[in-house]
């Protein structure tokens, strides 16, 4: 049976910061973060720049490291107006010399159309699934999550389904459905680590509501139900566990949950054991991101004020008998200290680099980079972690 528990949440102190913002376009532009965590990002680098894109987020890293899928708005031609939809876009991610650049970006979708939420598939290369409605959207397709003011929305169009396509081909690449229809919004998709089971959100009941389709035998069932919408899932790193957020409270805020999943005899994901929240406060806490040490979650909220969305870092380590006590939602730490927004974090396989949209080099939302110092926010000083 489904259980929900709220996880203690213990506050600690936090360090002090300084943000030493760098205005760049075109080239790498560099800013020095110390953050609230004791230091665990190191100097970000910008990766997109106003000059192409009006604006671009939801970044993940492929899990070879070497490339980035993300959704971005591309500077129109002069006298034209910026798109009010987002394109789909892969680019080639380079290290070098202890910094990064993102080059040969090539658009994955239809011009037209919209698109958001992609994601590398685990197990085969060549291949990525994001949310498309493949054509352009109809008329009037605005609804959607946003607070009382309307400053903070998205869309959710109908026609929005998911899609596969190879990129180790011709450009635009060909648009495979492989869930949903043209009836309801379907997105917000990724795929477990073995490859087996995809995970989103559908609005086919009329809220947002998190599903499962178990690409082996083709069932899918209901995973998380609860009123109001429910969005944003990953698969933990060991497959066992989702992070989601949600607005069942409906205060025009989001709450981050974790769910732990029941399998049946034949390894078919069902449903929740237990599901337990995280934050329950009075912020926007949302797009919560796993770190690969299966452990801790990072995740935007509006708790510096809805103006300065940052990135903080919170703890989901499952208990793993004595000596080994569950920490839910204890140990949190703020991972970003800049003004404007910064949200939507992610992580490389190994956990040592973050990828997040920030505003922080002044031409609008883009995509920045870091080190991720996982040894110094593991054992970050004046951490105070609870047991659950």
């Amino acid at each position: 049976m489904l259980a929900t528990t709220i996880a203690l949440v213990l506050i600690c102190p936090e360090l002090v910061s300084q943000e030493l913002p760098h205005q760049g376009s075109g080239e790498a532009a560099v800013a020095a973060i110390v953050s609230g965590s004791g230091g665990a990002l190191g100097s970000a680098i910008q990766l997109t720049f106003g000059d192409q894109f009006v604006k671009a987020g939801e970044s993940y890293i492929s899990p070879d490291g070497n490339k980035v899928i993300f959704q971005a708005i591309e500077v129109p031609a002069t006298g034209e107006q910026p798109a009010e939809i987002y394109a789909m876009y892969l680019g080639d991610l380079h290290h070098q010399n202890g910094s990064w650049r993102l080059d040969n970006i090539k658009q994955l979708t239809p011009d037209g159309s919209a698109n958001t939420c992609g994601w590398f598939h685990p197990t085969e290369s060549n291949k990525v699934i994001f949310a498309s409605t493949v054509t352009e959207p109809s008329s009037g397709d605005v609804p959607g999550y946003q607070r009382g003011s309307g400053k903070y929305k998205w869309s959710y169009p109908p026609r929005m389904r998911i899609v596969e396509a190879k990129i180790d081909g011709d450009f635009p690449p060909a648009l495979t459905p492989i869930e949903g229809d043209t009836d309801s919004y379907q997105a917000e998709c990724s795929i477990s680590p073995d490859g087996r089971h995809l995970l989103y959100t559908s609005h086919e009941t009329g809220d947002g509501d998190i599903y499962i389709r178990d690409m082996k035998t083709g069932d899918r069932h209901l995973i998380v139900g609860a009123p109001g919408y429910d969005g944003g899932p990953f698969f933990s790193p060991d497959g066992k566990r989702i992070a989601y957020r949600s607005d069942r409270n409906g205060d025009n805020l989001l709450q981050v949950f974790v769910g732990e999943l029941a399998f049946n005899d034949s390894g078919t994901m069902i449903g929740l054991d237990e599901e337990i929240q995280l934050t329950n406060n009075e912020h926007v806490n949302w797009a919560p991101f796993w770190h690969p040490d299966n452990s801790r979650l990072v995740y935007a909220t509006s708790e510096a004020g809805h103006d300065n969305y940052e990135v903080y870092e919170i703890q989901a380590q499952q208990g793993g008998g004595v000596g080994k006590p569950a920490r839910y939602g204890t140990g949190k730490r703020r991972i970003t200290d800049v003004a404007g927004f910064d949200g939507l974090p992610a992580f490389n396989a190994k956990g040592t680099t973050m990828i997040w949209t920030s505003q922080q080099g002044g031409d609008g939302s883009q995509l920045w980079i870091a080190p991720f110092d996982v040894d110094q926010a593991r054992t970050t000083p004046g951490e105070c972690p609870v047991s659950h």
